[in-house]
């Protein structure tokens, strides 16, 4: 069953390469969910070995089959319209699934509610990237 939504979003990584690692888009997540620093990003920003190797954006890409909720046992992530996930964290038992079950590791895990930190497509991060990495695409 898929959570419908007035408007369907979808965050994008536009281009990777302008990174440059100032994590503004990760204190900009942490921050729109309360003040929980860093450890509450749904997005991570690291480098891939070096300056010359660059960095790498890990987020949910909104698989149209997200391997996360294929394996929750008890339905705490419903399914959105045109790709990804929303967690009912009041059906969440912190099975930690999700995390495991995500290819490219942009599930997170909130070690204070035991809970895991998954992007909800807000697009507030790009508002923050002033190197265009990250952007918003509208969903029909």
């Amino acid at each position: 069953m898929y959570v419908s939504s007035h408007e369907v979003k979808r965050l994008a990584i536009l281009d990777a390469e302008r990174c440059v690692g100032c994590q503004l888009c990760m204190f900009a997540c942490s921050r729109r969910f309360g003040d929980g620093g860093l450890a509450k990003s749904a997005i991570l920003v690291r480098s891939v070995g070096g300056i010359e190797r660059g960095l790498t954006v890990i987020v949910c890409r909104a698989c149209l089959d997200p391997p996360c909720a294929r394996v929750c046992p008890t339905d705490a992530l419903k399914l959105r319209k045109h790709g990804g996930v929303f967690l009912d964290q009041t059906k969440c038992i912190g099975c930690r699934n999700c995390v495991e079950a995500c290819d490219i590791g942009a599930v997170f895990w909130d070690y204070e509610t035991n809970k895991p930190i998954i992007c909800v497509h807000c697009g507030y991060c790009s508002q923050f990237c002033h190197y265009k990495v990250l952007g918003v695409e509208k969903t029909i």
